[in-house]
């Protein structure tokens, strides 16, 4: 399929492509995941918060259960006391974090301009 016509989709509610950009764009979801990737290995729950100091403890449990739906993050339970969980990525985020690294460095080059932006848009 073209990308024209890929687009035009995203203009239906049931589209597959507008709903997986709406998962992953929500307000803490690439957070989590970048908070993740370099660790390159299994994270506490309070390792994630403490990478995140302004996200609450609702909406990390929330947003690591989105993602374990998706398929993007692992949870693993231990039967121990206290009890300890871990979170990790899954093959498929993995392959995901190279678009959202090359995201984040296109806003790191852009930052500035967008600022500048925004600022002559509210003196108008």
């Amino acid at each position: 399929m073209e990308i024209k016509n890929k687009i035009r989709d995203l203009h239906f509610p049931n589209c597959p492509i507008r709903n997986v950009i709406a998962r992953i764009g929500g307000r803490w979801s690439i957070l989590v995941l970048l908070t993740l990737e370099p660790a390159n290995r299994p994270m506490r729950f309070k390792e994630i918060q403490n990478d995140i100091p302004d996200i609450s403890q609702k909406m990390l449990t929330r947003t690591l259960r989105d993602l374990e739906a998706d398929g993007l993050v692992t949870r693993r339970a231990y039967a121990e006391v206290p009890p300890r969980v871990e979170y990790e990525l899954t093959h498929r985020a993995r392959t995901l974090t190279p678009h959202l690294n090359a995201l984040v460095s296109w806003a790191m080059d852009n930052i500035k301009a967008i600022i500048d932006d925004r600022e002559a848009y509210m003196n108008k």
